[in-house]
C-alpha cells in the first residue's frame, strides 16, 4: 500500500493545530468562511454581474459585497440568504462527513 505524503499546506495545518481543539476549531469556522466567499464570487459571475450591481440587487454596498467575496465579513449567513434571494437562490445548508485535509480543495476566485 502507498503512503501518500503530505503537501505543505496540510504540514503547515498540522503544525498549526497540534491537537488544540480550539485551533481546529477556527480553522474549520475559516474554512467555512472561505467556501462562503467562493460561492457569493461563483454566483455573481455566473449571472454576470459587477460587485456594485449585485449590491444594488440586494440593497447594500459594493463594499460589503466585496468583503464577502474576501472571507472578511461578520454575520454572513443572513447576508448569504440575501443574495441568494436577489438571485432567485434558495441557499440550503448541510452537514455532510468531514474529508480528510488532503482531499479538501479550495478554488481561487480570479
Amino acid at each position: 500500500m502507498a503512503v501518500k505524503r503530505k503537501d505543505a499546506l496540510d504540514q503547515l495545518t498540522d503544525r498549526f493545530v497540534a491537537g488544540d481543539p480550539g485551533r481546529q476549531a477556527m480553522l474549520d469556522e475559516e474554512i467555512v468562511n472561505v467556501e462562503a466567499a467562493q460561492l457569493v464570487y461563483d454566483l455573481r459571475k455566473k449571472a454576470g454581474l459587477s460587485q456594485r450591481e449585485l449590491a444594488k440587487k440586494v440593497g447594500t454596498t459594493a463594499s460589503v459585497i466585496c468583503r464577502m467575496e474576501q472571507a472578511d465579513y461578520e454575520g454572513s449567513l443572513p447576508m448569504l440568504r440575501r443574495i441568494a434571494g436577489a438571485l432567485n437562490r434558495r441557499l440550503e445548508l448541510r452537514a455532510v462527513p468531514m474529508k480528510p485535509r488532503a482531499n479538501r480543495k479550495i478554488a481561487k476566485a480570479g
